[in-house]
This record gives structure tokens, C-alpha cells and sequence, in this order.
């Protein structure tokens, strides 16, 4: 890996300006430095919260800080990620520090940031991302809940307890006890982070954070007996080894996988959103990993919190402008460089203004969207259990809860199947079976079918995606039974697992790209064998019939067609796909060609005269193709004599029209499409001027405002094209022509 390379610029900047400085320094004055001040205002007062959070030395928010923008900003996946310490582990950092003391969780960081590198080098960084979304919203909203929970004794002025559980329970006698001053702190930096987003941009462009905290010291100047953070030394003074466990390894060894495996989701999934939000170079998520356990293992030597990539601060660096990972290192030395330097002013700010910083982000943490997604998507129930898990038990227990919720909820939803048998009002019955249709449903199914009388005729619906070998045998031995009583059994299959599919075995799970070629694919891809008009009618009565059928239902007696379509006769045209429209929505007339004769063949002339006057259709169009035969054979007069050269005649004027230079020509060919495409396009254009000097059309055009379109079907495309008397362009912004004559 190339951190020279990485860190360019991941898109141009348009033209040099007269400076003679390189490219590189030109992004790095304008765009990265700048960021990085934004970044590092924003991380500081975060890191030295999350430090007192977590019970562990304030200097060890400052040491993640500064190692994770350096070390991960050099070496991780993600060019914009910024690292750092961060909420989401403060509960299982807490609980370690709790349990093992402080310098043992320092070891049990170094074991987790080399797991971590392992699981880069094994490259299994995407399976990480397999983690069901609601759980890790639910396991985010815990986390905070359970901040939360904790800060609000420290901004009354108490201390937090072990548990969640332990914290409600006091809460009201922390409330009776209050201390004035520190609640007071709090009170005013919760006040500034939930307002600062009311007041006017030019004074956002300073970091929220940052000002709740400064108006907060600034505040407890002023008030007596106000706790604040306090540090023994600089940085450098906080240095030191961690310390190797003396027992109780399986313990050890849990905390090291639940911090690996927390830190490693966390910093992809924040990867993942920072992706979406700029368009340079997108994360390398095996390397991410890698960079991310090397700044683990160096933050747990020297004696540092663990570091994941953290969302919020990568959310600034890029709205910041950042273009480079070096906004995300500048930002770790100022870190370095106001911790050595400031240490006196760090002293200055209380513990209850980080107190309520931190009840802000716990609270920001439970966010309304994920919860209105869960309920949505039907896992309300995994989000709130895993909440819950994570807020009562601990996090690992609570993620571990919500996960088997979740896969309890998945496979229920697989395997569950609904059957229904009901009479119809003529005699027959209907069975309905929607789902998937395995062995764990064969009471359910067999319940259902033992109340079909026997030797009535049923229509058995199935939306079915899959059916195994113990249903089919079943749903196959009713169908026996119930033909040998005198009854007939129709199924209507709609979903991609048929029961006609292979006579010898039960059809697989499929999927809906086998439906849709079942709907429109080629008879010659069916390997139906035989007759292929008569299998395609039966496929037809098995899969289609009932969904046309309610609406022919209201066409038996007339039809009441929008449109009068005249296409070519060619095999590949299918008027009703290209246009999306259903039964009894065209009136459809076919000719070699697409012609519309002036002289001399009444079939076109009767057909329109019906539409526009028994019909009243309301529009009227021509449609040509691309790779039309008839336009071939036009173009390079090789019709036979006989009925073909006699019809061909009618495009004899559309032949000199493109010889002539005709716009429609022009326009294709600018386009890049051949001469027989351009010929084709010609075609319409000219049938168009033909139906508008018919006098039936120009009635309709001015009594009831009758519209006169062209298309244009690019077979090799799929794309349909307008073709108007002057030019060709797109229908909708997908279509690839958009030039006009």
C-alpha cells in the first residue's frame, strides 16, 4: 500500500491557478488543512468525554485520538474515515476496566487490534457487514441509552454506578441531592448542542461541541465547587505499558473478541456511510481493518482507549471540504500538539460539561429513523429486545439476544406458508398457497386440503418460491385423489417453484428472472418440445389466464381500446412489452414495414377508418424498428417481383425523403445509427406526414384532439425512441439518443 499515492487528491481540481506550487500542496493549503482544524475542534471535547465515560484516565481519549488520526490515517481503507475513540465501545470499556483494571484492558486492546489485523489479512472484512442493520441501530441506541444513564449522575453531580439498572433505580435520590453549580454546567452545554443547529450558518461553521464546552467552562469560572477534569502531566506523562493477565483467561479472551468485533462492525459500517457521501476513492474494507488493528495495537501499548472509525467525525471532515488522508493525520498532531502544549486549559473544563456532551450523543444515538425503519420492515421486535439486552444485560449478551431474534424472525419468515380453501360461488373451490411451501408445513397444507369435498373441481393458486420434496409429494398425492373422485384440479402458478416443472423431482427455489422469462421468453428457451403454440397455451391457462382475466372480464362485450398502433410485422416487435400496457389497450394493425399506403390497399385505411370512428381511439401511432427486413431490401432494391415488391412500392417516397437528406436522417446518423436504422426512423417520419393529410385523422386531430405520434424500437437496445416529422430523441433519460433534428 502506497500512503505517497493516497494521499493525491481522489479527483481533479479543475485547472491550476498561477501558483507554482504542486497539485498535491494546492489540495493540502486549500482543502485539507482546513478540515482538519474543523475535525480536530470537534474531536477534542469527544475524546476527553468519552475518556471520563469510560472510567478511564483522561489522557487516554487524547492518546486514541492522536494515534487513530495518524496511524489509521496512513494506513486504513478509507480516505476520508476519520478515527479515533469512540461512544460506542465506552460500555465495554467501562465493564473491562471495571473488571480487569485499567492497564490489563490496555492488553486487552493490543489483542484485539491484532485480531483485528487477522481479520484484514484472512480479507472475511465484508462478512462484517452481514450483521442485520436493525441490530446494529438497536446495539447503537443502547449504547447510549446506557451514556446517557450514566452522565446524568455526573452532570447532577454524583458518579455513575456499574449498570444501567443501577442508575435508574438511584436517579431520584440523585435528583433530591443534587449539586447546583454542576447541573447548572450541564443544563447550559445540553441547551447550546440541541440549539446550535437554530442558529444562523455563518456561526455554524464552528463545531457545536466545541462551543457547548467552552460556554460551559467559561460558565463554571464563576461558580464555586464545580468538579473538573484533571490530568497528571502532558501526554507523555500517561504513557505506559499495559499489563499481561495473571488469569482468568476465558474472560480475557471474551473481552478481546467483543471489543475486536465491535471496533472492527463499527469502523465499516462508518466507512460504508462515509462512501455515500463523497465520490473519491472508494474503502478498501480489508485494508480498513488492517489499519484500524495496527492503531489498536499501538494505542494499547502506549496506554491508550480503543479506536474505531467514528461517524461523526468523518461527517465533518467531509462537509468540511477534505479532499485527502491528510486532513485526517493533520488533525491527530493538533490533537498531539494542543495536549502537550495546553494541558493547563484541558484542566479548566468541569466534568459536567462533558457530562452533558455526552448525554446529547447517547441521546443522538436513538435515532427515530431507525426505529421507523425497523417498525416498517416488521423487526420493531428485534430492535426493542436488543435494546433492551444491551441496556440491562451488557453489550455482548444484548447483540447476541438480538441477532438470534433476528435469525429466529428470518427463518420463521422463510418457511412459513399461507394456505387457504374456500368455495366459490360456482361450485368450484379455490385453494390458495402463498409462501414457502416445505416439509413444516404439511399439517397447515394437508388441514387446508382435507376440506375440499371430494370430486368438486378446484383452482389451486399458487404463489409459491419454493417447494420441497415432502410438499410437492403432497399437493402431487391430493391432486391424484381428488382426479380419481371425479374432480379436476387447475393450478394457476405464479410464483418461480412449479409443479409441473420436472415430473421426476420437485422444482428449487427459483427466482423472479424465471418468471419474467417465463412471461416473455422465447418458446425455443421454454424446451417445451412438440407442438410450441400448443405447450405456450398451456403454460398460458397455468400461469397468466387468471391475471387477464378480471380485466377481459369488463371487455366480453367491447372493447375500448387508447390507442391505434401500426407496427411491422417483424417477429421481435411485441406492442403491448414495449409500451407496458395490457389486454384491450391497442388496436393493433401489422404490415410489412409499418406502411401506411396512400393509394391503392384499403387494409390500413379500413382499420384506421374503425379506430377513429366506431372506437374513438385517442391517439394514433407508428412504430418502426432497427434491422427491419423490409428496410433492407428498400434501400438496397432487392425486393422479388411479386406480392413483396408490389407492397414495397408504398416506401418508395420514404426512400427519397432519406436520400434527400431528410432531419430525421441527419439526426440518427449524428446518433451513430446505420443506414438502414436512419431509413427506418425516415420511415415513421414520413408515414406521420401521410396520416396527417388523412382527412378522418385531421377531423379527429381538430374535434377531439387526436395525438399523432412516432417510435422507434432499437431491438439491440431495448429502448424505444420518439420520432418526430424534424428529429429522434429520448423518451426518458435512460434512453441513449438525445439528439434532435
Amino acid at each position: 500500500m502506497s500512503v505517497e499515492n493516497d494521499l493525491a487528491p481522489p479527483h481533479a481540481d479543475g485547472p491550476s491557478n498561477a501558483s507554482s506550487r504542486p497539485a498535491w500542496q494546492q489540495t493540502l493549503l486549500r482543502h485539507d488543512l482546513p478540515a482538519s482544524i474543523v475535525v480536530f475542534l470537534v474531536a477534542l471535547p469527544l475524546s476527553l468525554g468519552i475518556a471520563v465515560a469510560s472510567g478511564a484516565p483522561i489522557a487516554a481519549g487524547l492518546v486514541a485520538a492522536v494515534i487513530g488520526g495518524v496511524v489509521v490515517g496512513l494506513l486504513g481503507g478509507s480516505v476520508l474515515q476519520v478515527s479515533g475513540p469512540a461512544a460506542g465501545l465506552t460500555v465495554v470499556v467501562a465493564e473491562s476496566i471495571a473488571q480487569f483494571g485499567w492497564r490489563l484492558t490496555c492488553f486487552i486492546v493490543v489483542a484485539a487490534g491484532v485480531l483485528q489485523i487477522l481479520f484484514g489479512l484472512s480479507r472475511i472484512a465484508r462478512a462484517a457487514l452481514a450483521v442485520a442493520p436493525v441490530v446494529v441501530h438497536a446495539m447503537l441506541a443502547g449504547i447510549g441509552i446506557t451514556i446517557a444513564l450514566q452522565q446524568i449522575h455526573v452532570l447532577l453531580g454524583g458518579s455513575s454506578h456499574s449498570t444501567a439498572l443501577r442508575n435508574l433505580i438511584e436517579l431520584p435520590g440523585q435528583l433530591l441531592s443534587l449539586h447546583g453549580g454542576d447541573a447548572l454546567v450541564g443544563a447550559v452545554v445540553i441547551a447550546v448542542m440541541l440549539g446550535w443547529k437554530y442558529v444562523p450558518s455563518k456561526l455554524r461553521a464552528v463545531p457545536g461541541p466545541l462551543v457547548a464546552v467552552l460556554v460551559g467552562t467559561v460558565l463554571s469560572l464563576g461558580l464555586p465547587e464545580v468538579e473538573r477534569i484533571a490530568l497528571s502531566g502532558s501526554v507523555f506523562d500517561a504513557l505506559g505499558l499495559p499489563e499481561l493477565p495473571s488469569g482468568n483467561w476465558s474472560a480475557v479472551a471474551m473481552m478481546v473478541l467483543t471489543i475486536a468485533l465491535i471496533a472492527s462492525v463499527e469502523s465499516l459500517l462508518s466507512a460504508v456511510a462515509v462512501d455515500k457521501m463523497h465520490t473519491g476513492p472508494r474503502t478498501d474494507f480489508d485494508r480498513e481493518l488492517i489499519g484500524q488493528g495496527t492503531a489498536n495495537v499501538v494505542s494499547g501499548l502506549v496506554g491508550g482507549l480503543p479506536i474505531t472509525g467514528v461517524i461523526v467525525r468523518s461527517a465533518t471532515n467531509v462537509q468540511a471540504g477534505a479532499r485527502t488522508r491528510a486532513s485526517t493525520v493533520l488533525h491527530g498532531l493538533w490533537i498531539l500538539l494542543f495536549s502537550v502544549a495546553l494541558v493547563g486549559l484541558v484542566e479548566q473544563i468541569p466534568k459536567a460539561a462533558l457530562a452533558g456532551l455526552l448525554i446529547v450523543i447517547g441521546i443522538q444515538l436513538v435515532k427515530l429513523a431507525h426505529i421507523r425503519l425497523a417498525r416498517r420492515t416488521g423487526d420493531l421486535l428485534v430492535y426493542v429486545v436488543t435494546v433492551l439486552g444491551v441496556v440491562f444485560t451488557n453489550l455482548l449478551e444484548g447483540v447476541v439476544i438480538g441477532l438470534a431474534l433476528a435469525f429466529g424472525l428470518l427463518l420463521w419468515r422463510v418457511v412459513r406458508v399461507q394456505v387457504a380453501a374456500t368455495p366459490m360461488p360456482d361450485g368450484r373451490w379455490q385453494v390458495h398457497i402463498d409462501g414457502s411451501c416445505t416439509f413444516l408445513a404439511l399439517p397447515k397444507l394437508s388441514g387446508e386440503l382435507a376440506k375440499v369435498p371430494a370430486g368438486v373441481d378446484v383452482t389451486v393458486e399458487m404463489t409459491v418460491d419454493f417447494l420441497d420434496h415432502a410438499a410437492f409429494e403432497a399437493i402431487e398425492d391430493w391432486q391424484r385423489q381428488q382426479e380419481s373422485g371425479g374432480g379436476r384440479v387447475d393450478f394457476v402458478e405464479i410464483g418461480s417453484a412449479r409443479m409441473a416443472d420436472t415430473p421426476a423431482a420437485p422444482p428449487i427455489r427459483g427466482f423472479g428472472r424465471a418468471a419474467i422469462d417465463d412471461m416473455l421468453g422465447p418458446w425455443r428457451h421454454q424446451k417445451s418440445g412438440g407442438d410450441a403454440v400448443t405447450a405456450g397455451v398451456a403454460a398460458y391457462h397455468r400461469g397468466h389466464a387468471h391475471v387477464v382475466r378480471p380485466h377481459l372480464d369488463g371487455l366480453h362485450d367491447s372493447q375500448d381500446p387508447d390507442s391505434f398502433f401500426l407496427t411491422c410485422s417483424d417477429s421481435r416487435i411485441v406492442p403491448n412489452v414495449i409500451t407496458n400496457s395490457g389486454p384491450g389497450d391497442l388496436f393493433t394493425v401489422r404490415n410489412v414495414g409499418n406502411l401506411v399506403p396512400v393509394s391503392g390497399d384499403d387494409s390500413v385505411e379500413a382499420a384506421l377508418s374503425f379506430a377513429l370512428d366506431s372506437l374513438a381511439v385517442r391517439s394514433v401511432v407508428v412504430c418502426g424498428h432497427s434491422s427491419c427486413g423490409a428496410m433492407k431490401a428498400v434501400r438496397s432494391a432487392a425486393a422479388t417481383e411479386g406480392g413483396l415488391s408490389s407492397w414495397l412500392r408504398h416506401a418508395e417516397p420514404t426512400l427519397e425523403r432519406f436520400l434527400a437528406g431528410h432531419p430525421v436522417a441527419v439526426a440518427a446518423a449524428a446518433a451513430g445509427y446505420g443506414e438502414v436504422d436512419q431509413l427506418s426512423m425516415v420511415n415513421v417520419a414520413v408515414q406521420l406526414e401521410t396520416l396527417g393529410r388523412n382527412p378522418a385523422v385531421r377531423r379527429a386531430v381538430a374535434e377531439r384532439g387526436l395525438t399523432v405520434s412516432g417510435l422507434f424500437f432499437d431491438i439491440a437496445t431495448s429502448r424505444v425512441l420518439e420520432v418526430t416529422l424534424d428529429g429522434v430523441g429520448a423518451i426518458d433519460d435512460h434512453a441513449a439518443l438525445t439528439v434532435t433534428g
